[in-house]
């Protein structure tokens, strides 16, 4: 049986399984489809077109497919919000609704969005990603699977976030951050994310491929295009094909510059 509470206001078009629960006060505004084995506590908001997939928890005040912070936008452009399975999504998290008719901002699976978390218009966030408290997503941003973004991080738009990287606390990443790599400051790459790579399962020898990608890129010498030249000379297996195939897809930004340690 669904267990809604009274006080919840929900649109006659949205579709609910059998077993969603929904707390107080909770507020479903258009045509949600809700999955089965969803929480949604108190306070929540779910605007326009919204999807959620089976055993997501949406947290208290969060508010999911509110129009986008753009002035291009106008009420009739008909997008949506699309979330996959078994993700936490935390009090007070924003996820706004695409921009432009007929897209979509997307998260995957089993992601961990904490608490004030905000996904801009059109974010793609794939599975496996843990985003801290109080992170900050502009549009368009892509954050691959795996990734780690600390508390406090603010992302400009149409940055690529690369699997398996850890950005740290409190920094403002303008450019791409490369896969299995650390990002910092402003901007900074900082080395390799070692631990995250052995936690993730990475072998010794998947991890020195990475390594040696690592070091073509950022210590030889070589600028961004020229080691992508020289890596073509290489026979990598998938993790190096990974790393540069990422840093070849960079738009005009770039990836992020390596801060040599003092």
């Amino acid at each position: 049986m669904k267990k809604i509470h009274p006080t919840a206001i929900i649109h006659r078009s949205a579709e609910l399984a059998d077993d969603v629960e929904v707390g107080a006060y909770v507020c479903i505004e258009g045509h949600a489809i809700i999955g089965p084995g969803c929480v949604i506590h108190a306070h929540a908001i779910l605007s326009g077109n919204v999807s959620l997939g089976k055993n997501n928890v949406l947290g208290y005040g969060a508010v999911v497919g509110a129009e986008p912070q753009d002035h291009a936008f106008h009420s009739k452009i008909k997008s949506e919000v699309i979330i996959g399975d078994d993700n936490v999504i935390r009090e007070y998290c924003t996820i706004h609704r695409g921009t432009a008719e007929g897209s979509a901002t997307i998260v995957g699976n089993h992601n961990f969005l904490m608490a004030g978390t905000h996904l801009g218009h059109n974010v793609k966030v794939a599975n496996k990603v843990i985003i801290a408290n109080n992170v900050l997503l502009a549009g368009h941003v892509e954050v691959q699977d795996g990734a780690f973004i600390s508390g406090g991080c603010a992302l400009h738009q149409y940055v690529r976030v690369g699997q398996v990287s850890i950005s740290q606390g409190v920094s403002a990443l303008a450019k791409d951050v490369p896969p299995f790599t650390i990002a910092a400051d402003r901007s900074y790459v900082v080395g390799l994310n070692v631990i995250g790579l052995r936690r993730a399962g990475y072998t010794a020898e998947q991890r020195s491929e990475i390594k040696e990608a690592f070091k073509l890129l950022y210590k030889s010498g070589l600028n961004t295009t020229q080691a992508l030249e020289r890596s073509k000379e290489h026979k990598w297996n998938k993790e190096g094909r990974i790393f540069f195939d990422f840093v070849a897809s960079a738009k005009k930004r770039g990836v992020c510059d390596l801060r040599e340690s003092s």
